[in-house]
């Protein structure tokens, strides 16, 4: 009996270690966490009032970014060991308080900082019910993470809005482009 409760007390550790390893507070404090967050939102939100794509990450600009914040939740985390930090965030749409969007990415980390470069967001889902942006969100970030891109999932339209055929990440420049018009 005492062997039976010994390997299922294991099993239970093992199965809530792994399920952890995708939070945050496993690689950063709660300040750098918000810190991290804010940096990726001026990746992926629309620009500050009086900001461009150019000079959004401009200090004047960063409290828009910071008072948006609490708007996002960066959903999972992981630090890969070539270097690589993937992500998966739930953020707002438009004005509706029913619906999210699931956000996914990948970059580097600039040396000694918890500023991103090589900044790419990788896919983003439909608008849906923030549950079931959770749901599906789990899959589609432990496929990022194994594969390092989502290009097999692409086609399932009601995981993946974007990419698709007519809307392609410019890395260049941060943004979603137009590829063929709709």
């Amino acid at each position: 009996m005492k062997n039976i409760i010994l390997i299922l007390s294991i099993t239970i550790l093992l199965f809530s270690c792994k399920a952890k390893k995708y939070e945050t507070n496993i690689y950063f404090s709660q300040e750098q966490e918000d810190s991290l967050l804010t940096n990726i939102i001026t990746y992926i939100y629309t620009p500050a009032p009086q900001a461009t794509k150019e000079t959004k990450f401009q200090p004047q600009f960063r409290g828009f970014y910071t008072k948006n914040f609490k708007s996002f939740n960066l959903q999972n985390y992981f630090q890969a060991n070539d270097g690589w930090n993937y992500f998966f965030l739930i953020r707002p749409v438009g004005g509706s308080p029913k619906f999210r969007r699931g956000v996914f990415g990948k970059f580097k980390l600039k040396e000694n900082s918890l500023m991103p470069i090589e900044f790419e967001e990788v896919a983003n889902t439909p608008h849906l019910e923030e549950e079931v942006v959770k749901e599906r969100g789990k899959y589609l970030f432990q496929e990022l993470i194994k594969n390092g891109n989502l290009d097999k999932q692409v086609p399932m339209k009601h995981y993946i809005e974007w990419p698709d055929e007519h809307l392609a990440y410019d890395k260049k420049h941060h943004e979603w482009i137009v590829v063929k018009p709709y």
